[in-house]
């Protein structure tokens, strides 16, 4: 591992979909797995191409039930490229690939800083390992400027032997979604209708339809020789593949390099006249490599520019491969696109594409480098508020009730039953009673207006989202007069290992605390956002959604008197949470090793996690992620609660042992929490943090899919967590506690309209510079006091001595 790149040696089948998901490369457009061009899909090989927002739904029969499931579709695969030799005097050779006799070498790098993959190999005869070679590499892009294209350039040369070498490109649409072996009894063909061509004498094109959601899809495809425009390919077209082959004559010792170009268009891209036509005009018009590479590399330069995070030794590169990811899934092209955030990325199919809560760890990063991508994600969430309604509506409620697996149109997407592989037993699956994505919904639409000013998004569409959340809570809140206080039952928290009571028959907990208190947040904010409307603007509000004026009223009334319950001077998980048994944390360990999915294995013992004080994520500390620690403390005092250090400690002590840390979440919660309360300890949490991916700690999920929140989430703890970094609409507050193995770092963020407000931390040390503007000087709140920090300026602080510099002037860079 080089500064900037990620470099795998030889070639290992148990690996391949590991490293096939940590190669990918995308621009927030589409991406596509670093899969090997040479060969299809086998059993540790799983080739995908994805494009944001493009889902189908198909019906499987599962256990004698019919079950619906959406997806996100695997497009066509561009990158088919395959190559043999024949010496001269002797027969063609066998197709060559990774994995075969003839491969004695084999590497592939990333590089971060520019986008692309390199990948190569060198081949010999099987029979005559110290014979003649063929040394093959290949470079590939996903255009980070020119979002609907992609490149590969192959270089082969001929070491100790001339002939031909034979290359056959090709567009392949006979693909399916297997990318993920549990859900081998699913139904997985999502494409159809296919039709392939040709144009002129390099390019084919291959089209197709989704079966339900009727998405036309188009891949033209252009390949040259290099230096050689008299080499014509010969075209072969079938009805799911269309393929060029060239043969090309190599001296000994010469190098021949073939250029691929693709351009991927579908039916939801806005201003085109068609997807093939417009995929088969851009093909035409684009550059050759040199030039889209060129080009492709300033656009990264310009990405990297604005997600400035620089944190030195081995975290800083782990860091930079996360960023690289959620850059690639989440890019300025995703401003102009209807989708959320998928929780696995563009990068494999776990999880089936959908969209959870992850935003939640996702947007705090956004919104202080790339705030139009934010505001964008949070459309969509807008765009499907009348789903939620109407959710809300068959429930019984008003309001907006938001789903917690969510796709194309808002539906609730979270499957009926899931898989116990353990097991092998088809289970219910209640998760979808985790109401509390709407708080953080919520949340985001308000976190977005702190950091961006954004006045215009909060008062439109973010107010209609704001209220029509917390309406929903304050309708779902039963009165309990034994307890004095409002109660909201039958839900499931983030814990999820929780979504009963034992030997219940009905799912759902009552009294979540974290439910609970973001929800008392929730409306809240609701009520402070409807003071700060404009009359006129709240008025057509509550008359478009049919308002009761008393329900304001009702809004504060429940915010000041949700039921939080407590057990042994602690917060208690939900109501009922000090009558389960204590589970043998050792027993357990000592026999499975891993029990990070410690559901899956009682229930393929026969028993149930819901039995048992055991957590997959402790969702109370969540609260800790969520909220500065005098923000919870107000909000427990708002609840009449006591909540002050040593309660959140104690709720530290007693939740972290009871945690199995079954969501790569958790351990980014539990340093994040850690950090702020006992920073001996957080490091291996963050460390953990850090690898999930990398090492694949989840025990082979990252190979469908790498976790796009839990990396978010990483970048945020440096830029937030570690700084004490809040934004709000009069100023920055900072309150820095950085951990001695992250005790150096740089965060450069976009703060309203300070395009580049530079912030370093070292160890008791914090400099913050303002660029130059015409704009009003940055407010820096720390330690209860306050500095106007002009633009064009710094200042530097001195944690340890309490010193502060005086703001002095900028030198130009």
């Amino acid at each position: 591992m080089r500064a900037g790149t990620w470099t795998y040696e030889g070639f290992d089948p148990e690996q391949e979909r590991l490293r096939e998901a940590l190669c990918t490369l995308g621009n927030g457009y589409f991406a596509t797995r670093g899969s090997a061009s040479e060969i299809s899909a086998r059993p540790w090989h799983s080739p995908g191409t994805y494009a944001a927002g493009c889902y189908n739904r198909l019906t499987s029969t599962v256990g004698g039930r019919q079950v619906e499931n959406e997806d996100m579709v695997n497009l066509p695969n561009w990158l088919p490229l395959r190559y043999r030799v024949r010496v001269e005097g002797a027969r063609p050779g066998p197709w060559l690939a990774p994995g075969g006799p003839e491969l004695i070498e084999y590497g592939q790098t990333l590089d971060l800083r520019h986008g692309t993959l390199t990948r190569g190999s060198v081949y010999t005869a099987a029979e005559d390992p110290a014979g003649p070679r063929l040394r093959v590499e290949e470079c590939r892009l996903v255009h980070m400027g020119e979002p609907h294209l992609a490149a590969q350039r192959t270089s082969f040369t001929a070491e100790g032997w001339a002939g031909e070498l034979e290359v056959e490109t090709a567009v392949d649409g006979d693909v399916r979604n297997a990318g993920v072996d549990r859900y081998a009894d699913l139904a997985d063909q999502h494409l159809t209708r296919w039709r392939t061509g040709s144009e002129e004498h390099d390019t084919v094109w291959l089209c197709c339809r989704t079966l339900n959601s009727d998405i036309l899809v188009a891949l033209a495809s252009r390949t040259r020789v290099a230096g050689h425009r008299d080499i014509t390919p010969r075209t072969r077209l079938a009805d799911r593949r269309a393929a060029q082959t060239l043969t090309i004559p190599v001296g000994r010792g010469e190098t021949v390099v073939v250029d691929k170009t693709v351009a991927l268009y579908t039916s939801r891209d806005p201003a085109i006249s068609g997807p093939l036509p417009t995929a088969v005009e851009a093909v035409r018009r684009a550059p050759g490599f040199p030039r889209l590479l060129a080009s492709h590399h300033r656009a990264w330069e310009h990405i990297w520019r604005r997600a400035a995070l620089d944190v030195p030794g081995k975290a800083g590169s782990i860091l930079r491969l996360h960023l690289f990811h959620v850059l690639q899934t989440l890019s300025p092209h995703t401003a102009g696109l209807d989708v959320g955030v998928p929780a696995r990325g563009l990068h494999g199919e776990a999880y089936r594409g959908h969209v959870f809560w992850d935003e939640l760890f996702v947007l705090p990063y956004l919104n202080l480098h790339f705030p139009e991508v934010s505001r964008a994600l949070l459309g969509y969430r807008h765009r499907r508020l009348p789903a939620a309604c109407r959710a809300a509506a068959d429930a019984g409620r008003v309001g907006a009730m938001y789903p917690w697996q969510s796709g194309s149109d808002g539906r609730e997407e979270s499957p009926e039953l899931h898989l116990n592989p353990r097991s092998g037993r088809w289970l219910p699956d209640h998760s979808r009673l985790q109401h509390h994505v709407g708080s953080a919904v919520a949340y985001n639409v308000w976190r977005y207006a702190e950091a961006s000013g954004d006045t215009e998004f909060l008062h439109g569409k973010g107010a209609e989202m704001l209220i029509q959340i917390a309406r929903f809570w304050a309708d779902a809140a039963v009165w309990d007069p034994s307890l004095d206080r409002y109660r909201l039952r039958g839900v499931v928290g983030p814990d999820e290992y929780h979504d009963g009571y034992p030997d219940s028959t009905t799912p759902g907990l009552d009294d979540n605390a974290y439910t609970n208190v973001t929800a008392a947040w929730v409306l809240t904010r609701a009520l402070e956002l409807g003071r700060a409307l404009p009359r006129t603007r709240r008025q057509e509000l509550f008359e478009r959604f049919g308002m009761d004026p008393g329900e304001p009223d009702r809004w504060d009334d429940i915010a000041h008197r949700l039921h939080v319950p407590y057990h042994e001077g602690v917060v208690s998980q939900f109501e009922g949470y000090a009558d389960l048994a204590e589970l043998d944390w050792e027993r357990y360990r000592g026999r499975y090793g891993d029990i990070r999915r410690l559901d899956r294995i009682l229930e393929a013992e026969g028993d149930s996690v819901n039995r048992y004080k055991a957590s997959k994520q402790a969702d109370v500390l969540m609260l800790g992620y969520l909220f500065s620690p005098r923000e919870l403390a107000g909000l427990f005092r708002q609840l009449g609660h006591r909540f002050d250090d040593e309660s959140w400690r104690a709720a530290i002590d007693y939740y972290l042992p009871r945690t199995s840390h079954g969501s790569t979440l958790s351990a980014l919660v539990s340093a994040w929490v850690l950090a702020r309360a006992r920073r001996d300890e957080a490091w291996a949490y963050a460390e953990e943090a850090l690898i999930g991916d990398v090492a694949d700690i989840q025990g082979g999920t990252t190979g469908e899919g790498i976790h796009l929140g839990a990396m978010a989430g990483t970048l945020d703890f440096v830029q937030r967590c570690l700084t004490g970094l809040e934004t709000r609409a009069d100023g920055l507050w900072l309150d820095p506690a950085p951990l001695p193995q992250l005790s150096k770092f740089r965060v450069g963020i976009r703060y309203r309209n300070h395009w580049d407000v530079d912030l370093r931390i070292r160890a008791h040390r914090v400099r913050i510079a303002v660029p130059e503007s015409e704009e009003d000087p940055v407010r820096l709140v720390l330690d209860g006091k306050e500095w106007a920090v002009p633009p064009g300026t710094d200042r530097r602080l001195d944690l340890a001595r309490g010193k502060v510099s005086p703001a002095r002037a900028r030198r130009r860079r």
